[in-house]
């Protein structure tokens, strides 16, 4: 099968989309697919085209045995939502074109959502090459965006939602990131064909058996320190502020704090962490992703926070995964589908009532002081990613769904 892959994000840019998007092409191409990927100069998480892209507008390369067709984007250091939108659109529309004229005929085209408008180019080249679309969904937006604020115009947010339920009624296939995802897709549109295109982690890349560099030494934290670590987007959803509070709380305690990536709301907890006065608290800029198997073995447990919002019932953050194959609990801050699977089922972690300090607090030292209770937690999560997580498995799932 000749497969298309539209996406806004690729590696080497690092991310949730970029590192499944990625593997997931690796192992179709390995089952006998043939691969191409149409995505946007790398410019995520900071903002800017990558060195080495700089100053082109279309760039054509192979990745990991992967051919990799990349097109002009509009970038800007802005939180705007004009400019955010201009962003998409650039690509929506360098994409197309590039697709038309520069790329032959495909079985299927995924197309890889948020952001949504992207579904336009998949669906105008579904139409001009006489391909099967399939749309993979890993956020609900527009809702999400109208739950979280970041969106408050009444027509836009009901041009967007138009927008997702044409893409949902012209594609042949949908895939969901969540079961939350593919329920609310399949209560809509029951008579389509969806796949739970569950995230997972690459247990071959992240092996716990493995020697990796002590990044404690980098960092210059004392080994005797239990490192509570949280690693990815610094935005809205997470509610990092819960992590600072926290924080202040065990000022005394022999628990450190690393925040680890970029996004929107970072200057704003630096500011907050010098109000608090937090010496337990370190930022960091985002690990490039070869160097993410060394900073967990390095850490104690990861927190994995999201703000206190129904939206987020169905959510599955993509930094469990990484955590728990490497033999780290998890301090889980999400309610839900997630809770469910690696807490009450999997065993693999300790919940905590999102956007509570106090239960986030109580949660790290009751972890930190019971250490038959951590071991216990550490070969769960192992055990229970591997089996049911394995992006192996996922794949070969996928390929089944895809051809039968």
């Amino acid at each position: 099968m000749k497969i298309l892959l539209l996406t806004q994000y690729y590696p080497p840019e690092i991310g949730a989309p970029q590192n499944r998007l990625s593997e997931l092409a690796i192992r179709l191409k390995q089952m006998g697919d043939e691969i191409v990927v149409l995505t946007a100069l790398p410019n995520y998480p900071h903002q800017e085209i990558y060195e080495g892209y700089r100053g082109k507008r279309k760039v054509k390369e192979v990745i990991e045995g992967i051919e990799v067709h990349r097109t002009w984007i509009f970038v800007r250091k802005s939180s705007s939502i004009f400019l955010r939108l201009l962003n998409y659109f650039s690509f929506v529309w360098s994409s197309f074109w590039y697709g038309w004229f520069r790329l032959g005929k495909f079985d299927l085209i995924i197309c890889e959502s948020p952001p949504l408008f992207l579904g336009i180019t998949a669906w105008l080249l579904k139409k001009l090459k006489g391909s099967k679309l399939l749309f993979n969904v890993s956020d609900l937006w527009p809702e999400s965006a109208e739950k979280l604020g970041l969106v408050t115009n009444r027509m836009f947010l009901k041009l967007a939602g138009s927008l997702e339920r044409f893409m949902y009624k012209h594609s042949e296939l949908i895939s969901g990131q969540t079961q939350g995802i593919v329920k609310s897709i399949s209560d809509r549109f029951p008579k389509k064909k969806i796949f739970w295109l569950r995230n997972g982690v690459n247990t071959n890349f992240f092996d716990p058996l493995k020697e990796y560099e002590d990044i404690r030494l980098r960092l210059g934290i004392d080994k005797d320190k239990f490192v509570i670590f949280y690693g990815g987007i610094i935005g809205h959803a997470q509610g990092l502020e819960v992590i600072l509070k926290a924080a202040s709380i065990l000022k005394d305690s022999n628990i450190i704090f690393v925040l680890a990536g970029e996004g929107p709301v970072k200057e704003e907890l630096l500011k907050m962490k010098e109000t608090l006065n937090l010496s337990n608290v370190l930022f960091i800029s985002a690990f490039k992703k070869l160097e993410m198997p060394a900073v967990i073995k390095s850490i104690d447990a990861s927190v994995i926070p999201l703000k206190k919002l129904d939206l987020f019932l169905g959510a599955i953050p993509s930094k469990i995964f990484e955590s728990l194959n490497m033999k780290k609990p998890i301090i889980l801050g999400v309610d839900g589908e997630a809770r469910e699977l690696f807490i009450n089922t999997g065993k693999c972690g300790l919940y905590f009532e999102p956007e509570n300090e106090k239960d986030l607090a109580e949660k790290i030292m009751f972890l930190y002081n019971d250490k038959q209770l951590y071991s216990n937690l550490a070969e769960n999560a192992y055990d229970y990613v591997f089996k049911n997580f394995n992006r192996d498995i996922i794949a070969k799932e996928f390929k089944e769904f895809l051809t039968n």
